[in-house]
C-alpha cells in the first residue's frame, strides 16, 4: 500500500481511495492513519494507493483564498485526488462541523465512488442521511463498518483488474 500526501503529484493508479471527512483544521483525531494502519494489514491491498489529504505540515495562518498558492494548491490537490480515486471514503465524526466534507459529498454524490459514515451527533446528520438515501450512496453507522466495507470494495477492484 502506498500513501500519497499533498502536495505530491497525483498519477494514474490501478486502484485508489481518497480519505475525505472530518479534519477540523487538524483538531480531529487522525482517523485517516487508523484506516491506513488497518488497510496495511490486508495483503490483498498491497497495490492500493491511499490519497490522504491530511498534510504533514499545515500552516493555519494561510489565507483561504484562491490567490494563496499554498491554500489553492491544497484544495486543487484534494479535488484532483477525488476525481482520480476509485473510491471516496467519507467519514463525518460526531460533534464536528466539517463544512468542506459536506461540499465534497455534494460534488461527488453522483459519482458512484462515495461510501459514507456519518456518526450520531454530527450537526447535519439528517441532511447527510437524506442525500445518501436519495443518491443511493452506501452508508454505514460506524467508522469500523465503513472501513471494512471500503477495504472489501478495494479488494474486489484489485481482483477485477
Amino acid at each position: 500500500m502506498r500513501t500519497v500526501l499533498p502536495p505530491e503529484i497525483i498519477s494514474p493508479y490501478d486502484v485508489s481511495v481518497f480519505l475525505a471527512g472530518t479534519i477540523d483544521m487538524g483538531h480531529s483525531v487522525d482517523w485517516q492513519q487508523e484506516f491506513i494502519h488497518q488497510a496495511e494489514m490486508e495483503e490483498a491491498l498491497d497495490d492500493v494507493v491511499v490519497f490522504n489529504p491530511r498534510r504533514k505540515f499545515w500552516d493555519h495562518s494561510w489565507t483561504q483564498s484562491i490567490e494563496n498558492i499554498w491554500f489553492s494548491g491544497q484544495v486543487n490537490w484534494e479535488l484532483d485526488a477525488m476525481e482520480s480515486a476509485d473510491v471516496i471514503l467519507l467519514f463525518l465524526k460526531a460533534n464536528s462541523k466539517s463544512p468542506i466534507s459536506m461540499m465534497e459529498l455534494g460534488l461527488f454524490a453522483d459519482s458512484g465512488k462515495l461510501m459514507v459514515c456519518c456518526e450520531e451527533g454530527f450537526w447535519r446528520k439528517g441532511n447527510i442521511d437524506i442525500v445518501c438515501k436519495r443518491k443511493g450512496i452506501d452508508q454505514y453507522d460506524t467508522f469500523d463498518k465503513l472501513s471494512a466495507a471500503v477495504m472489501a470494495k478495494l479488494k474486489n477492484l484489485v481482483e477485477s483488474k
